[in-house]
């Protein structure tokens, strides 16, 4: 077998959200449903910095009976060169249930915790962001009582 093909990474920014107050839709298809409006926020990093645009924005969250939360983002963001860029990304964040009962209260909790990760692409139509439309980025999320952060790297 030939070695596997390598795989590297860049951090580009950290990505800090705010939320508002979930929409619960009830459980639909064996998972419970909520609309988590995105309501701000702030992108800085090496490669991009920026502001999150308040609206329309927005998480859709299907959490299973066993606290695993799957995530479904749609947000735009302002870079601080003015361009616009449309960022949308899935994520998983599972743990013990004891760990994701207090991330479901809203308690602090160690990001070693629990496995949260996310896997972002954008579009933008700005001359200087284009690379952002030729790359795919993971992040490494962390839920912070005052909404998530996410460490998002550009995969090379």
């Amino acid at each position: 077998m030939d070695a596997p093909l390598p795989l590297g990474t860049e951090f580009l920014f950290r990505m800090s959200l705010t939320v508002g107050a979930p929409q619960g839709l009830g459980t639909s298809r064996g998972t419970d449903l909520r609309v988590v409006p995105v309501t701000g926020g702030t992108v800085a990093g090496p490669r991009l910095t920026g502001e999150v645009l308040p609206g329309p924005a927005g998480d859709w969250l299907r959490i299973e009976p066993d606290g695993t939360t799957h995530l479904d983002v749609r947000l735009t963001f302002r870079a601080g060169s003015g361009g616009l860029v449309y960022c949308q990304y899935t994520g998983l964040r599972a743990g013990p249930p004891e760990v994701l009962a207090r991330l479901g209260r809203g308690e602090a909790v160690a990001p070693e915790e629990y496995y949260f990760r996310t896997a972002l692409r954008f579009e933008t139509g700005a001359p200087d962001l284009a690379w952002l439309n030729r790359i795919i980025a993971v992040g490494v999320g962390q839920r912070l009582p005052e909404g998530p952060v996410y460490d998002v790297y550009g995969v090379m």
